[in-house]
């Protein structure tokens, strides 16, 4: 068996894949998360002993200097979609990313891989993307070998992306479309995770930036029509202005202190600009992947939101 490797962030909808993908490739595998009692499932990824999970939270250096304890590796998948409490951009994003790579740096370990987003810009608009330049920067600074890896919109049976919009298309009358001819390049979360298991012990991913994206690229209008057709709901599309949308995401960024908001200022931001790996840098095909369509996989998980769910009838023009 392989040397260990560190996951921070590893029971999210990503880091499972990432965490299962290591185990898979013979590493010894420490899944360091805030909430370990929540994490239990990940154990199960692996063989019987090759995955541990441990308390860390990366706002505490402390801790997150425990969980390299011994490790060869690490992979900081901690990141945040909106803030909420103690959870900040500026807090996870960046002071997060920079005592993780000082850490890995002060341990001696041979591998840090990095994950960011494409969009990441410490000049830019959005909190989200700024913040994610931001900690790229302070990983460079810190573990100057660090691979990072910025994925598109990532997409799988448990995303936070087609299943939202799968979810409102099954409950309202009419879905909302802002920034309809924003582009999209949405990468399989396989993919991803596979990428990250092979840099941990790729030499050749030594102070490599990846950005990853899938085989097609989509606007944001054609997404959300291909969510109906596969969902077999007639919903019309109801393009909102963005200083409409603006308006409708301040509500959410209140709402975001008690539960998962729908839409937030910040992320309405985000929408303004196209979301595709097009600086070229490394992809999946330079990382030795495959790309998955998005074709190939979310028919096999958007059929819940179906009238009728595994056993309706798959409705015309779907997948």
């Amino acid at each position: 068996m392989q040397g260990l490797v560190t996951v921070f962030g590893g029971s999210g909808f990503v880091g499972g894949q990432v965490v299962r993908a290591l185990a898979k490739a013979g590493h010894r595998v420490r899944v360091a998360v805030r909430q370990p009692n929540l994490a239990y499932k990940m154990r199960m990824l692996g063989d019987v002993g090759q995955i541990e999970v441990v308390q860390a939270n990366v706002r505490h250096p402390a801790s997150v200097a425990r969980a390299l304890d011994g490790a060869e590796a690490c992979v900081n998948l901690v990141g945040v979609l909106y803030e909420s409490g103690r959870q900040k951009f500026q807090s996870v994003h960046v002071m997060g990313a920079r005592h993780v790579a000082e850490a890995a740096a002060k341990a001696g370990l041979k591998h840090l891989v990095h994950v960011s987003a494409i969009g990441a810009d410490a000049n830019a608009s959005a909190k989200y993307a700024r913040t994610k330049g931001e900690g790229e920067a302070a990983v460079r600074a810190a573990f100057p070998g660090a691979t990072i890896v910025r994925p598109s919109i990532v997409f799988g049976p448990e995303d936070d992306f087609f299943n939202r919009f799968a979810q409102m298309a099954a409950l309202a009358p009419v879905l909302p479309l802002v920034g309809g001819a924003t582009r999209f390049q949405p990468v399989f979360v396989g993919d991803v995770a596979a990428v990250i298991a092979k840099a941990v012990a790729s030499p050749a991913a030594v102070g490599v930036t990846y950005e990853l994206g899938g085989p097609s690229v989509y606007t944001m209008r054609e997404i959300l029509e291909l969510i109906l057709v596969e969902t077999g709901r007639a919903r019309p599309l109801l393009p909102l202005p963005f200083p409409v949308a603006a308006l409708i995401g301040q509500v959410g960024d209140v709402v975001a202190v008690f539960l998962p908001p729908p839409l937030t200022s910040d992320q309405v931001e985000m929408l303004k600009s196209d979301n595709v790996a097009e600086h070229g840098l490394p992809g999946l095909a330079e990382a030795g992947v495959g790309a998955t369509a998005v074709e190939a996989v979310v028919p096999t998980y958007l059929y819940r939101y179906r009238k009728g769910g595994q056993y309706a009838e798959t409705p015309a023009g779907a997948f």
